[in-house]
């Protein structure tokens, strides 16, 4: 009982008195605190705070700037080492051509020179050929008046049966050949 008695208590002082900020007797001593307040906190957001992220906001717009540039130099060095390496192969693929034209005219004219040697060779060989048919064929037409005597001498003694003189087969020859150019 003793409790419920000095809540009543409470509760009806409590009920008097109004709540601080709503108390229109205590406006002024507030409004003198907000403004020394708000004047403190306005001076250390002045002064420490705004300060701070001030130069905080700046460090990263130059970091910010000095990365971007920094990408740009490296983009500008990129292409350049793009444009060296397309120039860099344009011209080795024309150096390659020109290897492999000069290859190409070189194993040309190595087979030309080969070929131009073997045609000599060949040529030699025929002349040489030639040389020994035309020998041969002057031997052979030397020797077909000896052959055509000795075979005029065989069919004689073989239809007459008699011999004949050689320098008669050979005069007898001689005639018939003469007669038949």
């Amino acid at each position: 009982m003793f409790v419920t008695a000095a809540y009543a208590a409470g509760a009806e002082e409590a009920a008097e008195i109004a709540f601080p900020p709503f108390d229109s007797t205590t406006f002024a001593s507030q409004i003198l605190w907000l403004v020394i307040t708000f004047g403190l906190f306005y001076l250390f957001m002045s002064r420490v705070v705004l300060p701070r992220i001030g130069s905080i906001l700046e460090t990263r717009r130059d970091r910010i700037a000095q990365d971007l540039n920094e990408a740009n130099r490296l983009k500008e060095e990129a292409d350049q080492a793009f444009a060296t390496y397309e120039q860099e192969l344009a011209e080795a693929r024309s150096k390659a051509h020109e290897i492999a034209q000069a290859a190409r005219d070189a194993a040309k004219a190595d087979a030309d020179a080969e070929r131009a040697r073997v045609e000599a060779d060949v040529a030699g060989k025929l002349e040489k050929a030639e040389a020994e048919i035309a020998l041969v064929k002057n031997k052979a037409l030397a020797e077909v008046d000896t052959i055509a005597a000795e075979t005029a001498a065989a069919i004689v003694s073989q239809l007459v049966g008699g011999t004949v003189t050689k320098a008669k087969l050979n005069a007898a020859v001689k005639a018939a050949a003469e007669g038949g150019e």
